[in-house]
């Protein structure tokens, strides 16, 4: 009896677990035990005479093959593991066992079906790595890179992309969103966002003719914050419910990061600008300044700083209500801004009490030509809340290095200008 028959009339060979495989020398079933339609859900009927490569998932077709070599030149494989698809489409891990009979001239061997154990593997160690890119990362932009390579290492996602929500502005932007074909598949990426959005539930959509798409919800114990999307190419493996766990499985630990390097975010801004104007605050100005004087010490250049004060800013206060003062230095802010170069600092310093540096200047006069256009800018009307408003400010300039070679000395010196242009009543403020 050749070990074929044998095989097929071991009728405890079925009763195992594992599957038994026989292939012959070109890599065919010819015997299969019948745990292989519990694991790669084809009857042995299906996979006698069919190429045992073809059952692989392409990603790991060429070290099977070499395996199978391996075993075939008489070295035998112990827990040897690889991907096959399953007859449903799904990625079966398989831990198999091999050797060849000379003899017989094929390939016996032993499969177990390991994906759970796969799966939980993965969920840990995605646990770990986006810990790690999460507290590591220097910026959102740089952890939505290593999510990314990261996603990739247990998932295809060729294509991936971070939708995030801002309720307060009603807005939802793609700060991370990498297509092989972006132009095409756009509308379909932001389709899928605000469907997850909206319903905080996973989304998977897959067809045998088109990629799969699969979207789930990053969320906070504030709430939804945006998704996670991922798209498969035309020949890839497509998406599976298994797939759909470990995005979301991942999605809590984005999520979480997210939450946190945006607060980090909202705290360095705090501590560098005036939440009411967005102006730098009054530390910011002192960096900034110290920054521009050294900048001027080397290159022998010259810094202006021009001190603001709005006058009878307390009776429209007192007039019109401090939402209207609040608005008022929201459009003073606004309109310094304008009158200023992007290089150049405005800071708030208190109250209705401004400060600009003007870095680089060419020669000191520039300081009083931008004193006077921001006096005029400021003079003009402003309406607010179908009240107009009339805002005349006193601004004293001091001169890098004429005026003081430090900080201190020129906020001084800019602020004692302002004090006798408003006390005078004078429109400029020059020594």
């Amino acid at each position: 009896m050749d070990i074929k028959s044998y095989l097929s009339q071991s009728s405890f060979i079925d009763l195992l677990l594992d599957a038994v495989c026989v292939v012959d020398r070109q890599g065919r079933f010819i015997f299969v035990s019948a745990a292989c339609e519990r694991i790669f859900g084809y009857t042995q009927e299906e996979l006698i005479g069919t190429y045992m490569i073809e059952l692989v998932l392409p990603a790991d077709r060429a070290r099977t093959l070499q395996a199978a070599q391996d075993v075939m030149g008489g070295e035998p494989k112990l827990n040897f593991e690889n991907r096959y698809l399953h007859k449903d489409g799904r990625v079966v891990h398989i831990l198999w066992s091999a050797r060849w009979s000379e003899t017989w001239q094929m390939r016996i061997a032993v499969a177990r079906d390991i994906t759970e154990r796969k799966h939980a593997e993965s969920r840990q160690q995605a646990l770990f790595d986006i810990s790690e890119a999460a507290h590591g990362a220097e910026d959102l932009m740089q952890l939505f890179k290593r999510v990314h390579l990261l996603i990739g290492q247990w998932l295809p996602a060729l294509n991936f992309s971070v939708a995030l929500w801002d309720q307060a502005q009603g807005t939802l932007s793609f700060p991370y969103h990498v297509d092989d074909h972006p132009q095409r598949h756009s509308n379909e990426a932001l389709e899928l966002s605000e469907q997850v959005i909206r319903t905080g539930q996973a989304m998977l959509h897959r067809s045998p003719d088109a990629p799969s798409r699969l979207g789930v919800p990053l969320a906070t114990h504030k709430g939804i914050i945006g998704a996670l999307l991922v798209k498969s190419s035309l020949g890839e493996e497509r998406y599976t419910e298994e797939h759909q766990e470990l995005l979301q499985y991942v999605s809590t630990q984005v999520a979480a990061a997210i939450e946190r390097k945006q607060l980090h975010a909202r705290l360095q801004y705090l501590a560098q600008y005036d939440p009411l104007t967005q102006l730098f605050n009054r530390e910011s100005l002192y960096e900034r300044l110290d920054r521009a004087l050294a900048k001027a010490r080397r290159e022998y250049g010259f810094v202006g700083v021009l001190y603001v004060d709005l006058d009878h800013f307390k009776q429209i206060n007192d007039q019109y209500g401090h939402g209207i003062g609040d608005c008022l230095l929201q459009q003073i802010a606004k309109r310094m801004k304008h009158c200023v170069r992007e290089s150049d600092t405005v800071a708030r310093m208190s109250g209705d009490e401004f400060v600009v540096v003007l870095d680089n200047l060419k020669h000191p006069d520039h300081a009083q030509i931008v004193s006077e256009k921001i006096r005029q800018n400021l003079s003009q009307p402003l309406l607010i809340e179908g009240h107009t408003l009339h805002v005349l400010p006193s601004i004293g300039v001091a001169v890098y290095p004429e005026n003081g070679e430090v900080a201190q000395q020129l906020l001084h010196h800019a602020d004692t200008v302002m004090y006798s242009v408003k006390k005078s009543g004078r429109a400029r403020g020059v020594l």
